[in-house]
C-alpha cells in the first residue's frame, strides 16, 4: 500500500497548565484594572464630592443650578433647597439640581 496509516498523537505533558491559563486572561484582567482606575474610580470620587456639597448647603450659600441658575440659598429642606434668583424671586428646586458652590459674593459682583 502507498497510504501509511495515520495516528493520533498523545497530549503534550503540561502544555499550558495553570500559566498557560492565567497570561490567556492576563489582557481582561489587565483591561479590568485600566478601566477601574481611569473610569470608576474618578466617577465614585466626583458622586463623593457632588453628596458632601448637597449635605453642606446652608442658608446664605451662592449656588448654581443645572439649569443655569445663580442665587443665594435662603432655605434648606431634606430634598429641596429655596434659591432666590432676584430680590423677592424665590425658586425651589431639588438639591440634586444644584451643581457648583460659589465663593461668597459672586452673585453680587454680577
Amino acid at each position: 500500500m502507498f497510504i501509511s496509516n495515520a495516528y493520533a498523537q498523545t497530549a503534550a505533558a503540561g502544555a499550558g497548565g495553570l500559566m498557560g491559563n492565567l497570561t490567556s486572561f492576563l489582557p481582561i484582567i489587565l483591561m479590568f484594572v485600566v478601566l477601574y482606575f481611569l473610569m470608576i474610580r474618578p466617577q465614585m470620587k466626583r458622586q463623593k464630592e457632588a453628596k458632601a456639597m448637597m449635605d453642606a448647603l446652608a442658608k446664605g450659600d451662592e449656588v448654581v443650578t443645572s439649569g443655569g441658575l445663580l442665587g443665594k440659598v435662603t432655605k434648606v429642606a431634606d430634598g429641596y433647597v429655596t434659591v432666590e434668583i432676584a430680590e423677592g424671586t424665590e425658586v425651589v428646586v431639588q438639591k440634586g439640581a444644584i451643581t457648583t458652590l460659589l465663593p461668597k459674593g459672586t452673585v453680587k459682583s454680577l
